[in-house]
């Protein structure tokens, strides 16, 4: 009797330890991730530069973002140690001139740029832009992007969170772990997803497939 009695006590206690479990799970929320390599934004000033008076962009892809798409243009970027060919243009046109790149991209370029949110181009450094038609110095735009978090005001509403607010992020599997800092960009111009860059993906082994789960 003892032992059916202890071995009720382990079932009992296995059962509470899931419900903990999922009750532990109820803060947190699933998110698509998307992996985003070292590109550029361009001004309509800065594309005449590179491509000539009136160029128009060719659409490549779409991005997964509404409104947003690879184009098949490409430029080299170049710094004082070296330079960066076949870079990929996104579009549309920007009012500002904004190159994202990756960290280890900066010591090749010799030049030191800093987590920054995109549009947040103030006391970035420049780099040359080099196209088909000629060259363009930017005095500013240089950044190595802040991971963040695109949603909607109802995808903010429902998991509990703000536009601005930076949260921490975990992803599973045997190179998983927690990423924190990740700031929540709500807007209703935009599609649920999780944008990191190809360093901070390969340190944790995600792709595409991937769901990182929002860890307030």
């Amino acid at each position: 009797m003892e032992k059916y009695d202890a071995v009720l006590k382990l079932l009992l206690e296995a059962a509470q330890s899931n419900l903990n479990s999922v009750e532990g799970k109820e803060n947190m929320y699933e998110i698509p991730v998307g992996v985003s390599n070292r590109h550029i934004h361009l001004s309509q000033a800065d594309l005449n530069s590179l491509f000539g008076e009136g160029y128009q962009m060719t659409k490549f892809k779409d991005l997964s973002q509404p409104g947003q798409y690879a184009c098949k243009e490409m430029v080299t970027i170049c710094g004082p140690k070296g330079a960066i060919e076949k870079v990929r243009i996104l579009g549309p046109i920007r009012n500002k001139t904004q190159v994202e790149v990756l960290t280890g991209d900066s010591f090749k370029l010799g030049v030191a740029s800093q987590p920054k949110l995109s549009g947040d181009l103030s006391g970035t450094p420049g780099i040359t832009l080099i196209g088909p038609k000629g060259s363009v110095q930017t005095t500013e735009g240089l950044i190595v992007a802040q991971r963040h978090i695109h949603m909607t005001i109802k995808d903010a509403q429902n998991i509990g969170v703000h536009d601005g607010q930076m949260v921490s992020i975990q992803f599973e599997g045997p190179r998983g772990g927690i990423y924190n800092n990740v700031a929540v960009r709500a807007n209703d111009a935009s599609a649920l997803e999780c944008h990191i860059d190809t360093e901070e993906a390969n340190a944790m082994n995600i792709n595409s497939l991937s769901k990182a789960i929002i860890v307030k």
